[in-house]
């Protein structure tokens, strides 16, 4: 019987258990072997034994650099596990907006008997195999480690530097972001920003430099949209997808999509003076959505958490150009003072994000905007960029 092994014990790889039965799990923060509620064996991973694996699976945010990975020699990502029995696939990547645009796709096609999964949450293994239609939102981490599966249509939205510690650098996350087009085959539709026109690729490519070109090759009357800033691109996509499949634009129906929470989510304090949570913006390209969607106001912008290495001098020569004070937080917040001083924007360093509020609080007007879109990830001092979202929201509200 094939021994299969299965690299760190989380969500993707608990549900592929249940589908194969003979696994052994492997994750780093186990410290002795046990038997979990389902009877499988999970073992430290220095217990791995590549000589005696048939097969290893792993979790898509393993690194490369995991001596679990290097020691592997059978392996193979969740996407390829699947690649034989998976139905049509739609499949969704980029730096932003790739959550929303899986979410509101899944939102039109619904009725067309489509199934939602992949990076959004939902696990492959949990996925309906009979579906007539997969959409799957699709990491660089988990393209970097498929060889096999592919897509049937692919959707590419803009790329900015992130992951960089995990990929190493620039050109590595790109690779990963692309890999998908050269795995496609004639007759397969892939949609992508104007930068990649020259990728090699057998499947029909559709490129795209702004949100009125991908509305003129789909006929899509902008103005019947109702999403605006990064939303916008975000649903254009979507509509592009039903458009190429099913030959329809149902305006009615996207614009009844509810964006989730923590994505530009505005909300007025006591004195009806505008805050906005926007606590997904991990990166660069996030911030710089939000701040163009607010660019006819003065904007108090908190800014800062873990940045995971991104040099953030591109945001700051945006910045400058704008009407904005900075108000920084996280473990980067005194290299964003010191970028802020060098590009000559107005700062203020701060303890954490509630004193950032209160320091807000004191010269914020009715016609201005507090901004929370950090740029950076929320995990150097809370457990979710979410965590960081209500924190927000609830001191805001408690505002008198």
């Amino acid at each position: 019987m094939k021994k299969v092994s299965l690299f760190g014990y989380g969500g993707t790889t608990k549900a592929i258990a249940k589908k194969i039965q003979n696994v052994t799990f492997y994750d780093d923060k186990c410290i002795k072997p046990f038997r979990d509620e389902n009877g499988f064996m999970v073992k430290p991973s220095s217990q791995f034994e590549e000589n005696y694996s048939s097969l290893e699976i792993t979790s898509p945010g393993i690194p490369p650099s995991n001596p679990l990975i290097k020691k592997a020699k059978n392996l193979i990502s969740e996407y390829d596990y699947f690649a034989d029995s998976m139905p049509m696939s739609i499949w969704i990547s980029g730096t932003n907006g790739k959550t929303t645009t899986t979410q509101m796709m899944q939102h039109l096609l619904n009725d067309k008997g489509s199934e939602a999964g992949g990076n959004i949450g939902i696990p492959l293994a949990e996925l309906n195999l009979d579906a007539n239609l997969w959409i799957l939102e699709t990491s660089s981490f988990t393209m970097h480690y498929t060889n096999i599966a592919k897509p049937n249509i692919y959707v590419l939205l803009p790329l900015s530097p992130d992951h960089l510690s995990w990929h190493g650098d620039m050109n590595e996350y790109e690779k990963a972001k692309l890999k998908p087009l050269e795995l496609m085959r004639e007759g397969e539709i892939a949609i992508v920003p104007q930068k990649y026109d020259g990728v090699k690729t057998n499947a029909y490519l559709i490129t795209y430099k702004d949100n009125n070109d991908l509305a003129s090759k789909f006929g899509i009357e902008l103005e019947k949209v109702n999403f605006k800033g990064a939303f916008l691109a975000d649903a254009l996509l979507a509509i592009a997808v039903d458009k190429i499949l099913f030959d329809r634009v149902n305006y009615n129906r996207i614009n009844s999509f509810v964006l989730d929470p923590h994505r530009q989510e505005e909300l007025r304090d006591s004195k009806n003076r505008l805050w906005v949570n926007d606590t997904k913006a991990t990166n660069i390209d996030a911030t710089i959505a939000a701040l163009n969607s607010y660019n006819d106001f003065f904007v108090h912008l908190i800014l800062g958490g873990d940045d995971k290495g991104v040099d953030l001098s591109e945001l700051f020569i945006y910045l400058k150009e704008l009407n904005i004070k900075i108000y920084t937080i996280g473990s980067n917040k005194k290299k964003l003072i010191t970028l802020a001083k060098k590009y000559n924007v107005k700062s203020s360093l701060c303890q954490n994000l509630n004193d950032a509020i209160l320091k807000i609080d004191e010269v914020l007007k009715e016609n201005e905007i507090a901004l929370l879109s950090p740029s950076a990830s929320s995990l150097d001092e809370f457990n979710s960029y979410a965590q960081r979202g209500d924190q927000f929201k609830e001191m805001v509200l408690g505002l008198s």
